[in-house]
């Protein structure tokens, strides 16, 4: 944050200029019975610089980075090597302050940037036509639930058990407060395919994932079939983009909407965050689509340019006719998506995601090779469950203490569904050899 000092003067002045007496009047329709008649028990006083800086920097020494010691975790946000050029690309002062582009005529090369990222995300998926970002994957799931529910004019949402539950979650609190039915199947670690018998002629849609949130690879031609038989629509789900590296992608699966998350391509784990939603879908749906859409054209002179083709966010139109109230995207993440995926092409992105497979299948091995452990996802990318004799808590806290964080325990995501011993761990191309190793033998240890 930067020092923007302010001495009493200035605040006299500030306060002048706005005609209050002091900072207490900012407060006079507070009623006094709501305010504070003092200090804030528990909270130290204002202290100098520098022990401020120290009590900091003790706070964020007890967070643990995914680059120390051996790191298997998954289930939504993965460790990828991102090139030093993308940090170095995204930081040029033509993009520095990349964002929503109110005035398309000084903003081409923003909305470049987010034509490129649409042309990306609609080749991955295979898709028609993909929007301008979304804030993360679980809100892009909300949104196309909204969007199914609005091109169908029907209000029941079917949600498969192997759904990332936050992904859920975000989509029955955006749906219900809206009056739309959500029905969530029970958690099944190779059950996609269940939503073919959950459809009705009051769906509409049925959303799946593949790679789900165990890690199973499901073909959802058939769920795509049996809802368009009905009326229904598909929207098809990933939380690992350089799945699509190697996987089917949506389109292919007959998937009318395409979404998930695209923090695997040129972004950090960052601790949860910022992260960057992908949403694509057909073209006979494109006005029903959330967000804003850029599109190329040419000037008066001939000359190419980029408008904004398509924004039906109430920031440009009334409110009642919105299909979205998300009122921004997340900007530099999306321009870092695009900034790494040009620099590995389709061809690098296919290598990228053979050496993430290939990383997962030398890990379940491995893992397989543990007195007591049964690997439960059979069709895996880079993501698999495996079942362990007794706690999976227990175990990851004694792995931990061995320098290996071997994954997210299942009873967390799933708590109450009996998969208290169910562990979801991941490789990618920054897994070594070593570190398979390791995980290996610091679970024969503690098992």
């Amino acid at each position: 944050m930067r020092y923007l000092p302010l001495t009493p003067e200035d605040r006299k002045s500030m306060l002048q200029t706005i005609g209050a007496k002091s900072v207490d009047d900012f407060y006079a329709d507070v009623p006094e019975a709501a305010r504070l008649g003092g200090k804030v028990e528990g909270l130290p006083d204002h202290q100098g610089e520098l022990a401020v800086e120290r009590h900091m920097a003790a706070l964020a020494g007890k967070n643990r980075t995914a680059s120390e010691g051996r790191f298997f975790v998954g289930c939504g946000a993965y460790k990828h090597h991102v090139p030093a050029s993308v940090d170095h690309i995204i930081q040029r002062s033509e993009f520095l302050t990349t964002y929503t582009p109110y005035q398309p005529e000084i903003a081409q090369g923003t909305l470049q940037t987010l034509f490129e990222f649409q042309s990306q995300v609609a080749a991955l998926t295979a898709m028609d036509v993909a929007n301008a970002s979304m804030y993360d994957g679980s809100t892009a799931c909300a949104e196309a639930a909204l969007m199914a529910c609005r091109v169908t004019r029907r209000k029941r949402v079917v949600l498969s058990g192997g759904l990332h539950p936050h992904y859920a979650a975000a989509t029955r609190t955006v749906c219900e407060a809206q009056g739309i039915e959500v029905v969530q199947l029970p958690p099944a670690v190779d059950d996609e395919l269940a939503l073919k018998d959950a459809v009705t002629d009051k769906t509409a849609c049925v959303i799946g994932q593949s790679p789900n949130v165990f890690g199973t690879v499901t073909d959802l031609s058939p769920v795509s079939e049996a809802a368009h038989a009905d009326g229904a629509l598909l929207v098809s789900v990933f939380t690992e983009t350089v799945s699509l590296g190697m996987v089917t992608p949506p389109g292919e699966m007959g998937a009318d909407i395409a979404v998930g998350e695209g923090q695997s391509i040129g972004n950090a784990l960052n601790f949860g965050g910022p992260y960057v939603g992908l949403f694509a879908t057909n073209q006979k749906h494109v006005r029903s689509m959330p967000g804003r859409l850029c599109g190329e054209t040419v000037d008066a002179d001939g000359q190419r340019g980029f408008v904004l083709t398509l924004s039906t966010r109430e920031q440009h139109i009334r409110r009642d006719k919105a299909t979205s109230n998300i009122c921004t995207n997340a900007g530099l993440c999306t321009l870092a998506f695009t900034a790494h995926m040009t620099l590995l092409g389709d061809k690098g992105l296919t290598q990228l995601a053979e050496l993430n497979h290939e990383a997962a299948c030398a890990l379940a091995d491995a893992l397989e090779g543990v007195d007591g452990v049964e690997i439960l996802t059979t069709r895996f990318f880079n993501e698999f469950a495996f079942r362990v004799p007794g706690n999976a808590e227990a175990v990851l806290a004694q792995l931990d203490e061995l320098g290996v964080i071997g994954g997210v325990r299942a009873s967390r995501l799933f708590p109450g569904k009996k998969m208290d011993d169910v562990i979801i761990t991941c490789a990618t191309e920054c897994t070594t050899e070593d570190d398979i190793k390791a995980y290996a033998d610091a679970l024969r240890e503690v098992l």
